[in-house]
């Protein structure tokens, strides 16, 4: 009963982090499940199983509050959903984990370029409102949709920064597409390890315990990704990635590094982090003060006054 327990507040807060963010329930509920010495293939699929009802849920809330773009939910979806059925099949018959530091290390420098832009300029919006062609969006669903089934999560880390990289979509609706994509990713990666590894390798009432707390987050996580302005939340989903892919590469066999060690880095990102997201903010409420000044200076002359980033 303490483990179900354990789960549903995880589920609850990964859900949270998720919907708002656009990435890291897999992330989150695939490491304590491995934490738990569940099998790498079996914790990816009670993840993504749970990720079912999360998904759909989140995805509807997201629709509810206007955060979803259907084209590109339609253009990166099904691609993805072909990724995570190679991907869940895959991870059935051979471990993932000497890929994982590459992963990593690509998720490292996109997730460095997605803080830095925001917080340096925040959104580029001379590109917002253009289309996101087929040929980005579906390698990109291709590729995030095998890593979130190998991985035991992947779709919103590979996802969610490189289409805010793009500067073509404002950060809510590219955090509401990426969560309500992800519905197709989780039912094929379900299906893909039912086929591979059989229902007998999952325990069903840890998925259910991690679909009963991310259920309850979703609409809340919906709902607050339409207060948090697009600026801060591109420094923070940059400082997330940069984070949680900085333990990886640590952890992994090409560093190595000494505990000690991975906790100063580990101190050092999260000041950067931190410092990022207050600039962020400081700068967003400056812009915000500015704003209502450029109206009035504009008169009569009908020319709107800059948005705030």
């Amino acid at each position: 009963m303490r483990s179900l327990l354990l789960l549903a507040l995880v589920g609850l807060g990964a859900q949270l982090v998720d919907g708002s963010l656009g990435m890291a329930y897999g992330v989150t509920s695939t490491t304590l499940l491995l934490a738990l010495n569940t099998g790498a293939a079996s914790a990816s699929a009670t993840v993504h199983l749970a990720e079912i009802g999360t998904t759909l849920v989140s995805g509807a809330a997201h629709w509810r509050f206007g955060n979803v773009d259907w084209t590109v939910v339609r253009r990166v979806g099904v691609p993805g959903a072909l990724g995570a059925f190679a991907g869940a099949t895959f991870l059935s018959r051979l471990s993932t984990e000497a890929a994982a530091p590459i992963m990593s290390l690509i998720l490292f420098t996109l997730g460095l370029y997605v803080l830095i832009r925001f917080t340096v300029s925040g959104l580029p919006r001379e590109r917002v409102g253009l289309p996101l062609r087929k040929r980005f969006l579906g390698p990109l669903g291709l590729v995030a949709g095998f890593v979130d089934a190998t991985g035991g999560g992947g779709w919103g880390p590979v996802g969610t920064p490189a289409i805010l990289a793009s500067g073509r979509l404002e950060p809510r609706r590219v955090i509401g597409s990426i969560d309500t994509s992800e519905f197709l990713v989780a039912v094929a990666a379900s299906l893909g390890f039912l086929v591979g590894i059989g229902s007998e390798n999952i325990n069903f009432g840890w998925v259910g315990a991690l679909l009963l707390g991310g259920m309850i987050a979703a609409p809340i996580a919906a709902w607050l990704v339409r207060l948090v302005p697009p600026r801060i939340l591109g420094s923070a989903v940059g400082g997330v990635i940069v984070l949680t892919n900085t333990r990886t590469l640590l952890r992994s066999d090409w560093i190595a590094a000494p505990a000690a060690a991975q906790y100063i880095c580990y101190l050092i990102v999260a000041l950067v982090w931190v410092a990022a997201v207050t600039w962020s903010t400081r700068r967003h409420l400056a812009d915000r003060q500015v704003a209502p000044v450029a109206v009035a200076r504009e008169g009569g002359s009908g020319e709107p006054a800059t948005a705030p980033s």
